[in-house]
């Protein structure tokens, strides 16, 4: 690391804590996308700028600490930024460990907090957490101002947008900073030279043919947002609402260009919540990757309204060769309560088209729903397994701050985790949301159920095997031989 730079923002680890032992080999190591691309925006802006990548490099808070002490920058940040929007807020108590430890080591160092929980409750997190500044919103326009601020002495917060702080011992902040409008000409990709490259790897089932092949792992935005509000959803919280901006097609390219000469990525995740769809920008972006016959491993969001047969072959042809649906559940009444609204015929026609374009399906469903009972969450789980899905992801609902769910929950006094480390899916403190009809602890049980009995599945694990090969059946087994501890399940380990 330099002797010294202006900025220093830190992507804080916490993988254990998140995903207890299926960290060690089976989970991802995704790169801090939002920190590359503050990073870049800042660099352009001719700051001099390091990212400390703390999951990626598996560093303790103090280890933390004492590099932003050898960078001596004018600011230190740290990113609760997840690889999806539900990751922010189960990231805050490493977080707290890391901000405490620089404010200890460092205490005349100016430290702020940002990310998706820290703009849904920017308030609460500058009360609660060692920090000098909370940045709600994006951070782009927010972080170049506030250096330029503290640069100057720091006498001019009141001008810097977007920015929660104390004056005179009370809180206080100013009107939001307005969202970067042409991400092309405000954006030039990411600061992927400010990252550990090496260290990042995809998930084990986007490599189900090439497990071998896991690393190098990248993944980029084509698009900011959604126009979509699904209530359990949080990824519009930076953006101050549902909407969605696009990134240019030659720029997509470009990056793509860059992350396969430069870094020789060939897995890649598509991070938009919703990528397929504005068909004619699919098409486009799938043509050229199509012309550059890359052989990328490619995985990216769809709904089922937004998908068609050509657009489809399109995707596989440029090397989309997973596509992450959110079914959430089986019954058409709890989606619906969901904001999910599309009926039971859509889904099986996106997914029999999916199959016939040769694209593998994860399958997303959230148990716990506010109309979810045993029947509808039984649906649920036989509609998994009777589809086949190469994958599934199993979730309990959660009203992740920033999502309409956690403002219903508030105002109608539903219990909420005590901590933030139990908004985690698969932490040892996790406490979904209970429903109108089951409790708590009757969701999460039903949810480690059904996880082992979608993948513990014989026929499951025979045609994982003739599909992808004995290595991925082993990876499914040793998913499976994992024990997950539970503070609030009926048992404490689940198999």
């Amino acid at each position: 690391m330099k002797s010294h730079c202006d900025i220093v923002l830190i992507n804080p680890g916490g993988r254990s804590e998140a995903y207890q032992d299926l960290s060690n080999d089976l989970a991802a190591i995704e790169p801090p996308l939002w920190l590359a691309l503050v990073g870049r925006y800042l660099q352009q802006k001719s700051w001099a700028v390091e990212i400390i990548d703390a999951d990626a490099e598996a560093l303790t808070a103090s280890q933390v600490a004492q590099r932003v002490g050898e960078a001596s920058p004018i600011l230190a940040v740290i990113f609760a930024y997840g690889a999806n929007p539900s990751a922010s807020t189960q990231k805050m108590p490493v977080v707290r460990l890391i901000a405490q430890q620089i404010k200890d080591s460092l205490p005349a160092l100016p430290l702020a907090l940002g990310g998706v929980h820290v703009s849904a409750l920017p308030e609460r997190t500058l009360t609660e957490e060692p920090c000098d500044f909370a940045i709600q919103g994006e951070g782009f326009r927010t972080l170049d101002a506030l250096l330029a601020c503290l640069q100057a002495g720091g006498q001019e917060l009141e001008k810097v947008a977007g920015l929660w702080f104390r004056r005179d011992g009370q809180v206080t902040h100013t009107p939001p900073a307005p969202l970067l409008k042409d991400l092309d000409a405000d954006l030039d990709g990411g600061a992927w030279d400010l990252l550990p490259m090496a260290g990042y790897r995809a998930h084990n089932w986007h490599c189900f043919d090439r497990l071998d092949r896991r690393s190098p792992y990248a993944a980029i935005y084509t698009s900011f947002g959604c126009p979509f509000n699904c209530s359990f959803c949080c990824i519009n919280a930076p953006f101050g609402g549902s909407g969605i901006r696009y990134r240019g097609v030659a720029s997509v390219l470009a990056e793509i260009d860059l992350l396969v000469s430069r870094y020789g990525v060939t897995n890649i995740k598509i991070a938009d919540e919703l990528f397929v769809l504005k068909p004619e920008r699919v098409r486009a972006i799938c043509q050229g990757l199509i012309e550059r016959n890359y052989g990328l491993n490619i995985w990216a969001y769809a709904r089922v309204d937004t998908v068609a047969p050509d657009l489809l072959d399109k995707l596989k042809q440029a090397g989309v060769n997973w596509l992450a649906y959110g079914f959430e559940s089986a019954v058409a009444s709890v989606r619906l309560e969901a904001s999910k609204r599309f009926e039971d015929e859509t889904v099986e026609r996106a997914i029999a088209l999916t199959r016939q374009a040769g694209i593998y399906i994860i399958a997303n469903y959230i148990f716990g729903l506010p109309e979810d009972d045993y029947h509808t969450m039984a649906a649920t789980l036989q509609a998994a397994m009777v589809h086949d899905f190469e994958f599934a992801n199993f979730y309990c609902a959660m009203a992740y701050p920033g999502s309409r769910l956690y403002e219903q929950a508030i105002k109608e006094h539903w219990a909420l985790p005590e901590a933030w480390a139990g908004y985690s899916q698969l932490g040892y403190e996790t406490l979904p949301l209970p429903t109108k009809h089951l409790s708590a602890q009757q969701v999460l049980n039903f949810r480690d159920r059904a996880f082992v009995k979608f993948f513990a599945d014989r026929s499951y694990q025979e045609r994982i095997e003739r599909q992808f090969g004995p290595e991925a059946k082993r990876h499914i087994q040793q998913m499976l031989a994992v024990n997950i501890r539970r503070r609030h399940a009926e048992s404490t380990e689940i198999r």
